[in-house]
């Protein structure tokens, strides 16, 4: 089929259906994306789609092909052929019966189409059969969809199809499948919508037609005699009816006033055979190419056959196709030795019955589509009768074909854009995500827009920095892929991990790993993001495997809280860095700590302090360039799991197990509240040097002041949930 078929086909689906539903179907047959229209594809890619769409859809065969037969109709008249299909008939079986030649039309512009054939046979009470013959067996259900849907748009009348019998015709000479129709008239709907003004205009005008009728007929009296007023009345009827019919009676000479010689120049390849197909007179240049034509009762199917419509060569099935247009082609094997190189010579005309001779003649002309079929079978337009628009066919299809080649051109140029730009587009996201991983997002946007990007002081935030115990030495003992799978594996897990808690990676030197809270986006739960990301990097680590020992590697991380400067630095390369102090201070925190600790700074101390955390003091170091410091380690986060460190889901609890679960958070809620009041009693306040504990079942801070009075270690209680993020 063509690839017309298959694009309404997708436009179908896509329509009705939606955008998925096509692209399941699409990958279940495995068919490209886009369909030629004027490229033939193979009959099973259409088959394979609508079997497909009936089981994704769970709807029968039959209800698709008839749904696919009024899309049919409705595509078509989208696609600029509604003008041609309105002018095919005045009623519906004109319509049916003048199907055939619009397919033999369009085969001019679709040379390979093997369309189907049609056959009106009319029957009693407004019924008619319709006979449907194709090479293409089980797609019958398509022509109820198409004639109810023309019936209804072009007539405006309701028809009903039923399938009466389905029998294979292996004896015919090209279509197998014949199915039989009967078309039933439901209603005539156009009588129902007429409006009542109009309704009243047409009685108006009808009274004032009959009383002018009325008045003319009275006014000759040929009789003295008083007429009945029924006879009156049937008179009016009748007389009425006789100018109300137009009918139009043509006028026929009583001889037929024309030489024999002339009408065979005149139609130089028309035929007329009688009842046993013996040939009694051929055109002149029928007889130039085919000779035997000449022989004395020779018969016409020695030297054709049937092309269209497709059946057998005798005058009885001629005469059941007697509205198609016949195509007959020379039979090759029956020609001269000249003539059997050159392609067969068909030809396209009516067949007219003729009584008083019993004699069938065929009116007809070459088949011809272009030049270049012209110059093929050493034929000259001169050969055709000047008063055959065959002439004026071949000559305006010849420039049609040229334009169709183009449009078919232009279709592939179009398809091969289309691919282009898909191509395009996943380049291009690919290419805003590696600009996404080297700056953040707000900031890459304004770059691609052309924009240059301001450097910007942050107030506060907070920097991590984490690098991988003995790395020199691990190094120094293994092949380099080992030390990139190595890395590549634990920084794939730290890049998922900042997704998990909204913070920004600025960058990777060997096996440095750096990042920000509150860059380049503000927040105010920088520090309690960049904690929990630590916590996670402490985990994470655990699960890559040190390649010389084959033991879980360690990592050192350090944490600082302050104000930075933040800008885009460089153009080919371009870079989002931090500036300031508090850089450098990050950085000896890690360099300073220890292998698998998080170590804080007396700020980001300050930052995490009471907002859920354990965190214990280290002490008092010596920092390089810093002098001594109070540093920290962070423990743990006491409301958070690991699974939710990790971004993990949440393992479901055992009902017994949730339903203790809540106990405990009531009794600490209650714990929180008898200790808020106790302390507000006291007037008690934690002091700087707070240490965070875990106790059974609940959280507990211990204070330890430098206040003699408040020497003693005193308790307080507090929610678990005060450290969510803000």
């Amino acid at each position: 089929m063509y690839g017309f078929i298959n694009t309404c086909l997708q436009s179908l689906v896509i329509e009705k259906f939606g955008e998925e539903t096509w692209e399941k179907l699409k990958a279940r047959v495995d068919v490209q994306d886009a369909f030629m229209t004027y490229t033939v594809y193979d009959d099973v890619i259409t088959i394979k789609l609508i079997q497909e769409a009936c089981s994704v859809l769970g709807v029968s065969m039959e209800a698709i092909l008839k749904l696919f037969g009024e899309y049919f109709f409705k595509f078509c008249k989208m696609s600029g052929y509604d003008r041609m299909l309105r002018t095919l008939g005045g009623n519906l079986t004109e319509f049916i019966e003048n199907l055939d030649a619009l397919h033999s039309y369009l085969a001019l512009s679709y040379q390979e189409m093997n369309a189907p054939s049609f056959r009106v046979e009319r029957a009693a009470d407004e019924k008619m059969l319709l006979h449907y013959y194709s090479d293409r067996s089980g797609l019958c259900h398509i022509v109820p969809g198409i004639i109810e849907a023309v019936a209804k748009d072009f007539f405006d009348v309701d028809v009903t199809l039923e399938i009466l019998d389905v029998h294979q015709e292996e004896e015919r000479t090209a279509k197998k499948e014949h199915v039989v129709f009967l078309i039933v008239q439901k209603s005539h709907r156009q009588m129902r919508r007429a409006k009542p003004k109009d309704s009243q205009r047409d009685q108006e005008a009808l009274e004032a037609a009959f009383l002018r009728m009325k008045e003319k007929y009275l006014s000759v009296s040929v009789c003295p005699v008083k007429k009945s007023r029924w006879e009156v009345v049937r008179r009016i009827v009748m007389f009425g009816k006789r100018h109300l019919r137009n009918t139009f009676e043509p006028i026929y000479p009583e001889r037929l006033w024309i030489e024999e010689r002339t009408f065979c120049n005149a139609f130089p390849f028309h035929l007329v055979f009688d009842a046993s197909l013996r040939v009694k007179q051929a055109g002149v240049n029928i007889q130039k190419y085919i000779p035997g034509l000449r022989t004395p009762k020779i018969r016409l199917d020695t030297y054709f056959s049937i092309v269209h419509p497709p059946v057998a060569f005798d005058i009885f099935s001629i005469c059941q196709f007697i509205n198609s247009p016949f195509v007959l082609k020379a039979r090759g094997e029956r020609l001269p030795e000249a003539g059997r190189s050159r392609p067969p010579l068909k030809l396209r005309g009516q067949m007219i019955w003729m009584e008083s001779t019993r004699c069938m003649v065929y009116l007809c002309s070459p088949k011809l589509r272009s030049l270049r079929e012209l110059e093929e079978r050493q034929m000259h337009l001169s050969d055709i009768a000047p008063h055959d628009t065959t002439r004026d066919l071949i000559l305006l299809n010849q420039q049609r074909l040229a334009e169709m080649e183009l449009s078919n051109q232009l279709e592939r140029k179009k398809e091969e854009l289309r691919v282009l730009s898909k191509h395009l587009a996943i380049e291009k996201k690919k290419t805003e995500a590696l600009l996404y991983a080297m700056l953040p997002k707000h900031v890459a946007n304004q770059l691609k827009e052309g924009r240059k990007v301001a450097a910007g002081e942050f107030k506060t935030c907070t920097i991590l920095f984490s690098d991988v115990v003995t790395f020199t030495t691990i190094c120094a003992a293994c092949e380099p892929i080992q030390i990139v799978n190595m890395l590549n594996s634990m920084y794939s897990k730290f890049d998922r991990l900042t997704s998990v808690h909204d913070v920004y990676k600025v960058e990777t030197i060997g096996d440095a790993y750096m990042v920000v809270g509150g860059v380049p986006v503000p927040i105010g739960s920088h520090a309690q993001r960049v904690a929990n990301f630590a916590l996670g990097m402490r985990l994470s680590a655990k699960e890559v495997m040190n390649p010389v020992t084959g033991e879980p590697i360690q990592i050192r991380v350090g944490i600082h809280t302050g104000p930075v400067l933040a800008g885009v630095v460089g153009d080919k390369m371009p870079r989002y860095c931090l500036f300031g102090d508090t850089v450098n201070t990050a950085s000896r925190m890690e360099s300073h700590g220890l292998p698998n600790k998080v170590h804080l700074s007396p700020t980001a101390y300050r930052a995490l302090e009471n907002q859920g955390f354990e965190i214990t003091e280290r002490g008092e170091i010596e920092v390089k360039g810093k002098g001594k410091m109070t540093t920290y380690f962070l423990i743990r986060n006491v409301n958070a799991s690991e699974d939710e460190l990790m971004g993990r889901p949440r393992t479901p609890l055992h009902p017994e197990g949730e339903r203790k679960s809540s106990l405990v958070i009531r009794a600490q809620k209650i714990f929180l509240t008898i200790s808020a009041a106790f302390t507000e009693v006291l007037g008690l306040e934690a002091s700087m040097g707070s240490v965070i504990h875990r106790a059974p079942g609940m959280t507990r801070v211990s204070s330890c002041s430098n206040n003699p009075v408040l020497s003693q270690s005193r308790e307080h209680y507090f929610d678990l949930n005060a450290s969510q993020y803000i």
